[in-house]
């Protein structure tokens, strides 16, 4: 650690509780889909906190939630994961499906009176244990989704896809092409906030690979009859790997990343976890140095502008240079 710097931790309060409940969530999904794969280690290593951490969101999984959870020496599993007594749904195709529920209610023509008591009686087939940190995890979609009725229609489809594993058929408009509109078939992996849209990490059988698509553009969508299987070794951050964002293909190889921001953006950029290489140091002047191993793409340079002359690009040379470029370009369209 340099001299005179302190290491921060990102985040506290409300945001920490949220990302704790996702997390648990998360591992909870993550082992039912690939039992045994996943030891204490492991987890630590994926969420990027302490084994200590990991141990007590298990108690809570095992003792709070009344999971069955198990460990032989291989991994944890779950020896008797709930599944829905009258449909065959397991309990994460059960938590996706709960999801679309949530995102459906503020949609428009739907009677609300009848989706409230499917809700209702979906909740009821989970262990009362999980109700409180399912309705965590899901109160805040209704004042996200109302910015957009067309996206909450898409995002309830795709959802309703992810859980009965059904391959969705979408027309596809690819920006980076000049706008032409495409057909693909998909087989939906995760569904992902990301900025102010959603995204969909999927097979394309058109690519023959996992790709990602930004829900708003998808002109169409239509669940197909034909079933699929996610494999038991994707996992997301794999996917990802170390670009900044969700778009893979648009990013450059990994390097290291020195920002400096002033005190007040400093402060800000301090309470959130941007990336899992961030390293976070607080400077006796108050100012806060941002480090990281990333793969730079569009958008790290667009979250860069929006700090203006509030951050400092320390390394790489060239990403200075092409952020003092856009300022100097934005610059002249402002003073005309």
């Amino acid at each position: 650690m340099e001299k005179g710097k302190k290491a921060i931790p990102g985040g506290g309060g409300r945001l920490e509780e949220i990302r704790r409940t996702a997390r648990i969530l998360d591992v909870i999904q993550n082992i039912a889909i690939a039992p045994r794969r996943w030891t204490r280690k492991a987890l630590a290593a994926k969420y990027e906190v302490s084994e200590r951490q990991i141990q007590k969101d298990l108690t809570i999984i095992r003792y709070r939630l009344n999971l069955d959870l198990q460990n032989d020496g291989d991994g944890y599993y779950f020896s008797n994961i709930p599944r829905l007594p009258t449909l065959s749904y397991s309990f994460s195709e059960a938590l996706a499906l709960l999801m679309a529920a949530r995102v459906a209610q503020t949609l428009p023509g739907i009677d609300s009176s009848e989706l409230s008591s499917a809700i209702g009686r979906l909740e009821s087939l989970f262990p009362k244990e999980t109700i409180p940190l399912l309705k965590a995890a899901t109160e805040d979609i209704q004042e996200y989704s109302a910015e957009s009725q067309d996206r909450l229609k898409k995002l309830t489809l795709l959802h309703q896809a992810l859980a009965e594993k059904k391959q969705v058929k979408i027309i596809y408009l690819t920006a980076s092409r000049g706008s032409i509109s495409s057909t693909r078939i998909v087989e939906p992996y995760r569904i992902i906030p990301y900025m102010k849209t959603w995204q969909l990490v999927a097979f394309c059988h058109s690519r023959k690979e996992i790709r990602e698509f930004n829900i708003d553009r998808i002109e169409k969508a239509e669940i197909l009859d034909s079933k699929y299987e996610i494999p038991s070794d994707f996992d997301l951050d794999s996917f990802f790997g170390n670009v900044w964002g969700v778009y893979r293909q648009s990013s450059k190889p990994v390097e290291e990343v020195e920002l400096e921001f002033e005190p007040e953006a400093g402060l800000w950029v301090a309470e959130g976890v941007w990336h899992k290489s961030q390293k976070l140091y607080f400077n006796e002047n108050g100012r806060v140095r941002l480090k990281l191993f990333i793969s730079i793409s569009p958008d790290f340079v667009c979250w860069l502008l929006h700090f203006g002359w509030r951050v400092k690009v320390l390394k790489p040379e060239w990403l200075r240079e092409e952020v003092k470029g856009e300022l100097i370009k934005a610059l002249k369209n402002i003073s005309g």
